[in-house]
């Protein structure tokens, strides 16, 4: 049986789990995705996901340089 860990937290460095860990398979996605994909297509995806990202930052109350309210 896999241990289930909170990968966001225990794989910061990189996977604590190596050849055990049960999203290898969105890791392959995610390689043949960066090396299928434009350079100039990634800009785009990360421009577009930018600001999403930060609303969802604000929601939580968790931007940098920005006091807690």
């Amino acid at each position: 049986m896999t241990p289930t860990i909170n990968c966001a937290e225990a794989c910061v460095n990189g996977c604590s789990l190596g050849e055990a860990c049960p999203h290898r398979g969105h890791l392959a996605q995610a390689l043949k995705f960066m090396a299928e994909t434009d350079l100039d297509q990634l800009v785009e995806v990360a421009q577009a996901s930018a600001p999403q990202r930060m609303l969802r930052q604000l929601e939580k109350g968790n931007l940098p340089g920005y006091p807690q309210s």
